[in-house]
Protein backbone atom coordinates (compact mmCIF):
# COMPACT_ATOMS: atom_id res chain seq x y z
CA UNK A 1 0.00 0.00 0.00
CA UNK A 2 2.93 2.54 1.13
CA UNK A 3 4.56 1.84 -2.65
CA UNK A 4 1.40 2.57 -4.25
CA UNK A 5 1.00 5.73 -2.30
CA UNK A 6 4.34 6.88 -2.74
CA UNK A 7 3.82 6.31 -6.68
CA UNK A 8 1.15 8.48 -6.59
CA UNK A 9 2.17 10.91 -4.12
CA UNK A 10 5.61 10.94 -3.18
CA UNK A 11 6.75 13.32 -4.97
CA UNK A 12 4.46 15.86 -2.69
CA UNK A 13 7.38 14.98 0.31
CA UNK A 14 9.29 18.15 -1.74
CA UNK A 15 6.27 20.59 -2.02
CA UNK A 16 5.53 23.02 0.40
CA UNK A 17 2.37 22.71 2.37
CA UNK A 18 0.96 25.69 1.10
CA UNK A 19 1.76 24.66 -2.84
CA UNK A 20 -0.22 21.25 -2.15
CA UNK A 21 -2.96 22.80 -0.64
CA UNK A 22 -3.03 25.43 -3.64
CA UNK A 23 -2.81 22.64 -6.08
CA UNK A 24 -6.03 21.40 -4.05
CA UNK A 25 -7.98 24.13 -4.49
CA UNK A 26 -7.17 25.09 -7.70
CA UNK A 27 -8.57 21.06 -9.52
CA UNK A 28 -11.45 21.98 -6.81
CA UNK A 29 -12.51 24.72 -8.12
CA UNK A 30 -11.36 23.79 -11.95
CA UNK A 31 -13.62 20.70 -11.34
CA UNK A 32 -16.44 22.95 -10.99
CA UNK A 33 -15.35 25.07 -13.82
CA UNK A 34 -16.19 22.36 -16.05
CA UNK A 35 -18.97 20.91 -14.04
CA UNK A 36 -20.61 24.69 -14.83
CA UNK A 37 -19.86 24.40 -18.79
CA UNK A 38 -21.40 21.11 -18.73
CA UNK A 39 -24.33 22.29 -17.42
CA UNK A 40 -24.12 25.41 -19.88
CA UNK A 41 -24.32 28.05 -16.73
CA UNK A 42 -22.42 31.21 -16.13
CA UNK A 43 -20.85 30.14 -12.94
CA UNK A 44 -17.77 28.16 -15.54
CA UNK A 45 -16.35 31.42 -15.60
CA UNK A 46 -15.88 32.58 -12.11
CA UNK A 47 -14.81 29.33 -10.84
CA UNK A 48 -12.63 28.73 -13.69
CA UNK A 49 -11.07 32.79 -13.00
CA UNK A 50 -10.16 31.53 -9.66
CA UNK A 51 -8.44 28.32 -10.53
CA UNK A 52 -6.17 29.50 -13.54
CA UNK A 53 -5.14 32.31 -10.63
CA UNK A 54 -3.48 29.76 -8.62
CA UNK A 55 -2.83 27.75 -11.21
CA UNK A 56 -0.52 30.86 -12.88
CA UNK A 57 1.25 31.25 -9.86
CA UNK A 58 2.13 28.10 -8.91
CA UNK A 59 3.34 27.08 -12.72
CA UNK A 60 5.53 30.11 -13.12
CA UNK A 61 6.85 28.72 -9.78
CA UNK A 62 7.71 25.75 -10.77
CA UNK A 63 8.73 26.80 -14.38
CA UNK A 64 6.45 25.24 -16.44
CA UNK A 65 6.01 28.15 -19.01
CA UNK A 66 3.74 26.95 -21.39
CA UNK A 67 1.29 25.50 -18.41
CA UNK A 68 1.32 29.36 -16.99
CA UNK A 69 0.52 31.00 -20.69
CA UNK A 70 -2.36 28.62 -21.03
CA UNK A 71 -3.95 29.73 -17.35
CA UNK A 72 -3.26 33.03 -17.93
CA UNK A 73 -5.07 32.95 -21.42
CA UNK A 74 -7.57 31.08 -20.03
CA UNK A 75 -8.47 33.96 -17.01
CA UNK A 76 -8.64 36.37 -20.32
CA UNK A 77 -10.54 34.18 -22.18
CA UNK A 78 -12.68 33.89 -19.36
CA UNK A 79 -13.47 37.20 -18.85
CA UNK A 80 -14.41 37.71 -22.73
CA UNK A 81 -16.37 34.74 -22.37
CA UNK A 82 -18.54 35.79 -19.25
CA UNK A 83 -19.12 38.63 -21.70
CA UNK A 84 -20.38 36.69 -24.51
CA UNK A 85 -22.35 34.50 -22.48
CA UNK A 86 -24.42 36.94 -21.19
CA UNK A 87 -25.00 39.28 -23.80
CA UNK A 88 -28.31 40.17 -25.20
CA UNK A 89 -27.79 39.30 -28.79
CA UNK A 90 -31.94 40.89 -29.31
CA UNK A 91 -32.30 42.38 -26.39
CA UNK A 92 -33.93 39.39 -25.14
CA UNK A 93 -31.91 36.26 -25.58
CA UNK A 94 -28.37 35.73 -24.62
CA UNK A 95 -25.64 34.04 -27.05
CA UNK A 96 -27.11 30.43 -27.48
CA UNK A 97 -25.03 27.05 -28.35
CA UNK A 98 -23.87 27.01 -31.82
CA UNK A 99 -21.82 25.11 -34.48
CA UNK A 100 -18.49 26.62 -35.46
CA UNK A 101 -19.23 28.65 -38.56
CA UNK A 102 -16.64 28.77 -41.32
CA UNK A 103 -14.93 31.86 -40.34
CA UNK A 104 -14.37 30.35 -36.98
CA UNK A 105 -12.92 27.22 -38.24
CA UNK A 106 -10.09 29.38 -40.25
CA UNK A 107 -9.70 31.43 -36.74
CA UNK A 108 -9.39 28.78 -34.61
CA UNK A 109 -6.36 27.15 -37.42
CA UNK A 110 -4.86 30.55 -36.74
CA UNK A 111 -4.93 30.33 -33.08
CA UNK A 112 -3.54 26.95 -33.25
CA UNK A 113 -0.29 28.01 -35.29
CA UNK A 114 0.33 31.34 -33.81
CA UNK A 115 0.44 29.68 -30.41
CA UNK A 116 2.64 26.76 -31.85
CA UNK A 117 4.80 29.71 -33.12
CA UNK A 118 4.40 31.48 -29.71
CA UNK A 119 4.95 29.12 -27.28
CA UNK A 120 7.87 27.17 -29.07
CA UNK A 121 9.57 31.43 -29.03
CA UNK A 122 9.53 31.64 -25.47
CA UNK A 123 10.89 27.71 -24.64
CA UNK A 124 13.50 28.92 -26.97
CA UNK A 125 14.03 32.10 -25.40
CA UNK A 126 14.32 30.69 -21.54
CA UNK A 127 16.48 28.06 -23.33
CA UNK A 128 13.56 25.28 -21.87
CA UNK A 129 13.69 22.89 -24.69
CA UNK A 130 15.30 20.04 -22.42
CA UNK A 131 12.92 16.92 -23.31
CA UNK A 132 10.12 16.11 -25.19
CA UNK A 133 7.81 17.40 -22.69
CA UNK A 134 8.17 21.01 -24.13
CA UNK A 135 7.13 19.10 -27.51
CA UNK A 136 4.12 17.65 -25.35
CA UNK A 137 3.63 21.06 -23.62
CA UNK A 138 3.04 23.54 -26.69
CA UNK A 139 1.22 20.79 -28.83
CA UNK A 140 -0.87 20.93 -25.76
CA UNK A 141 -1.08 24.14 -25.23
CA UNK A 142 -1.94 25.62 -29.05
CA UNK A 143 -5.35 22.70 -28.24
CA UNK A 144 -6.31 24.35 -25.22
CA UNK A 145 -6.02 27.91 -26.29
CA UNK A 146 -8.33 26.75 -29.31
CA UNK A 147 -10.67 25.37 -26.87
CA UNK A 148 -10.95 28.32 -25.12
CA UNK A 149 -11.86 30.35 -27.71
CA UNK A 150 -14.21 27.82 -29.24
CA UNK A 151 -15.54 27.91 -25.33
CA UNK A 152 -15.57 31.17 -24.98
CA UNK A 153 -18.18 31.73 -28.39
CA UNK A 154 -20.07 28.94 -26.89
CA UNK A 155 -19.43 26.73 -29.70
CA UNK A 156 -20.17 23.05 -29.32
CA UNK A 157 -16.42 22.23 -31.16
CA UNK A 158 -14.64 23.47 -27.66
CA UNK A 159 -15.74 19.95 -26.16
CA UNK A 160 -13.54 17.87 -28.85
CA UNK A 161 -10.39 20.14 -28.59
CA UNK A 162 -11.00 19.88 -24.44
CA UNK A 163 -11.30 15.89 -25.09
CA UNK A 164 -8.06 15.88 -27.14
CA UNK A 165 -6.24 18.03 -24.60
CA UNK A 166 -7.22 16.16 -21.85
CA UNK A 167 -6.16 13.15 -22.65
CA UNK A 168 -2.34 13.90 -23.64
CA UNK A 169 -2.36 15.85 -20.04
CA UNK A 170 -3.72 13.02 -17.84
CA UNK A 171 -0.26 11.12 -18.36
CA UNK A 172 1.56 14.39 -18.80
CA UNK A 173 0.82 16.29 -15.73
CA UNK A 174 1.57 12.02 -13.77
CA UNK A 175 5.14 12.72 -15.63
CA UNK A 176 5.66 16.39 -14.85
CA UNK A 177 5.06 15.21 -10.68
CA UNK A 178 1.88 16.81 -10.30
CA UNK A 179 -0.87 14.32 -9.46
CA UNK A 180 -3.88 16.12 -8.25
CA UNK A 181 -3.74 17.90 -11.15
CA UNK A 182 -3.10 14.63 -13.54
CA UNK A 183 -6.26 13.43 -11.61
CA UNK A 184 -8.24 16.80 -13.05
CA UNK A 185 -7.77 16.03 -15.87
CA UNK A 186 -9.00 12.41 -15.75
CA UNK A 187 -11.54 13.86 -14.49
CA UNK A 188 -11.82 16.44 -17.33
CA UNK A 189 -11.64 14.01 -20.40
CA UNK A 190 -15.05 12.74 -18.53
CA UNK A 191 -16.98 15.08 -18.47
CA UNK A 192 -16.02 16.57 -21.43
CA UNK A 193 -17.47 13.46 -22.67
CA UNK A 194 -20.18 14.76 -20.91
CA UNK A 195 -20.64 17.92 -21.88
CA UNK A 196 -20.30 17.59 -25.74
CA UNK A 197 -23.07 15.23 -25.46
CA UNK A 198 -24.89 17.57 -23.20
CA UNK A 199 -24.22 20.74 -25.60
CA UNK A 200 -25.42 18.33 -28.62
CA UNK A 201 -29.03 17.65 -27.25
CA UNK A 202 -29.54 20.75 -26.15
CA UNK A 203 -28.21 22.24 -29.33
CA UNK A 204 -30.55 19.76 -31.40
CA UNK A 205 -33.70 20.69 -28.99
CA UNK A 206 -33.25 24.21 -30.14
CA UNK A 207 -33.08 23.35 -33.84
CA UNK A 208 -35.75 21.31 -33.86
CA UNK A 209 -38.13 24.22 -32.13
CA UNK A 210 -36.57 26.34 -34.60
Amino acid sequence: MNQIFDFFFGQYSTYSTLDTTLEIVAVVFGFLSVWYSKQNKIWVFPTGMLSTMIFVYLLLKWELLGDMMINAYYFIMSVYGWYIWTRKEDGTHVTPIATTTRKEKKISIIIFIATLVFVYAVYNMFDKWTSWIAYADTITTAIFFVGMWLMARRKIENWIFWIIGDVISVPLYFHKGFTFTSFQYLGFTIIAIFGYLAWKKHLNKNLQTA
